[in-house]
């Protein structure tokens, strides 16, 4: 896995025999519960796909069977409580996944990554909710035509859920602090990070925010 992250989308739609068949033998219990507390049908089905996908890809990665892979959180690093990025024991590979719609998208690196897709909103939460962004990208988003909001909207805000979640803080850190920018294909430098747009599906956007490796002494060391 050395390089680039790699990038996976899966499509409840079309991943529903795979789920059918593999849930109830790959998934934990809490998994399972989580699932089963969802109302909305196609909340469900895109939950369930993302992580059948998940442990599937992971047993891959890991080289075990799916079931065996033992999911858990790291403290938070805001608060101390057990709700921080998922890891499995010992980090061998990191990983993050995101759900919108009916479009689940995972990412797996050798250092922390977070990613995060978004459906594009309504013009009015995309205005509502773009004033608690950095003042910057406010300002951006205000300075568009209001038909072009929504998406740049959705762009930035998948920008942000990226990196808070590849820290492991989420929204515990507030959006207003890290200016990524709103422009297509030009996220702002984030000291120790990589940050960018993944392609999806028309009505979405998506982006990926991976650690650097450290160095040390010439050599790549895995975080």
């Amino acid at each position: 896995m050395a390089g680039a992250p790699g990038l996976w989308l899966v499509r409840a739609q079309a991943f529903k025999t795979v789920v059918a068949r593999l849930a109830d033998s790959v998934l934990d219990g809490v998994e399972k519960e989580r699932a089963a507390a969802l109302r909305a049908v196609g909340d469900r089905e895109t939950y369930l796909a993302g992580h059948v996908g998940l442990r599937l890809l992971l047993g891959v990665y890991l080289g075990i069977p799916p079931v065996d892979v033992m999911l858990q959180r790291l403290p938070c690093p805001l608060c101390g409580q057990p709700h921080g990025r998922p890891v499995v024991d010992g980090n061998p590979v990191h990983f993050s996944l995101s759900h919108s719609g009916g479009l689940c998208l995972l990412a797996f690196a050798r250092t922390p990554v977070g990613v995060d897709i978004e459906a594009v909103p309504a013009l009015e939460m995309a205005q509502e909710v773009g004033a608690c962004l950095h003042p910057r990208e406010a300002s951006e988003l205000r300075a568009l035509r209001a038909v072009d909001q929504p998406a740049v909207f959705a762009r930035v805000w998948a920008r942000k859920e990226a990196y808070l979640k590849g820290l492991g803080v989420g929204l515990g850190r507030s959006m207003s602090l890290d200016y990524l920018g709103t422009a297509p294909d030009a996220v702002a430098d984030v000291p120790g990070w990589t940050i960018g747009d993944v392609a999806v599906d028309d009505g979405y956007a998506a982006a990926v925010a991976v650690q650097a490796e450290v160095v040390v002494s010439g050599m790549s060391g895995r975080s």
